[in-house]
């Protein structure tokens, strides 16, 4: 049976686009060979931010904020336990993961309604935003005490983390979790698996089942990423604490820079010629 025509157009205009990672809207890895080297490495560095987040958020509130299986198995736990109040807890924070993963999806959709090209880079601007008003919150912490602050601010980092795991999964039409590396491990030995099968030649080739080797690479490079990412965050928290927030709210705000300024020129620009039209100079 084939495919729509309108699927069939949305292939061979991404296969033909050359616009900048950041201004595109296409599964990236639906197709077989991944070949734009900028959506990759953009896939490594919010890895890397992830893992950052993550371990500097540990050492900061105690908790990984990113992992939304293990607090519903916690809550599962403490639920058998009649442990209600810590129940309520778990749970409020995976409703702040989804809650900030709607908040990026719909600043992502709301501003493609308005015809930016800049909406992935605004949703990155809101999370350093946010990130900031995390660092507000720890430094806060030394004046207000240890029993307000933290939790306020455990639910702000789950809010993040749902909106950082946000960008990359829409611009990869969810093939890449930025803050979740099962999925990623899984996907990694799913390929490898393909890959071992092929390796005796008394196996008759499948149809349809290929060995994707960039994909083998991205998801390795993923997962080294956010590792790495760890290892930076769990340092940056020991050696300044809170204010390593401002590190990375500085990145997001560098990645989201291109996209996010071209749409200020424009409407700049824009601005400019209808004054110059209102006045007769045009």
């Amino acid at each position: 049976m084939p495919e729509p025509q309108s699927r069939r157009e949305r292939r061979r205009r991404a296969k033909s686009s050359h616009q900048p990672f950041w201004q595109a809207d296409k599964p990236y890895l639906h197709e077989h060979n991944i070949a734009d080297a900028r959506f990759r490495w953009l896939g490594y560095v919010m890895a890397l931010l992830a893992g950052a987040i993550n371990a500097g958020g540990f050492f900061a509130v105690a908790r990984y904020t990113s992992h939304v299986t293990g607090e519903l198995s916690h809550a599962a736990d403490k639920a058998y336990l009649g442990e209600w109040g810590i129940v309520a807890a778990a749970m409020f924070g995976v409703l702040c993961f989804v809650f900030g993963a709607a908040h990026s999806s719909w600043v992502i959709l709301w501003t493609k309604r308005q015809r930016f090209r800049g909406s992935f880079g605004l949703s990155m601007w809101l999370e350093a935003v946010y990130l900031l008003l995390f660092g507000v919150l720890g430094a806060a912490t030394l004046t207000f005490g240890e029993t307000v602050v933290p939790p306020i601010a455990i639910f702000l980092l789950c809010f993040i983390m749902g909106m950082h795991n946000t960008v990359m999964t829409i611009i990869s039409g969810g093939a890449i979790r930025s803050t979740h590396m099962t999925g990623t491990a899984t996907d990694l030995g799913i390929e490898l698996s393909k890959l071992l099968y092929y390796q005796r030649s008394d196996n008759p080739r499948l149809p349809h089942v290929y060995v994707n080797q960039p994909k083998i690479r991205l998801f390795t490079g993923l997962m080294v990423a956010f590792v790495v990412g760890g290892i930076i965050g769990a340092w940056g928290y020991h050696t300044v604490g809170h204010h390593f927030a401002l590190a990375v709210a500085l990145a997001l705000f560098v990645l989201g820079f291109g996209s996010v300024g071209y749409d200020v020129k424009i409407r700049l620009k824009l601005m400019l010629v209808r004054r110059l039209r209102a006045r007769g100079l045009m």
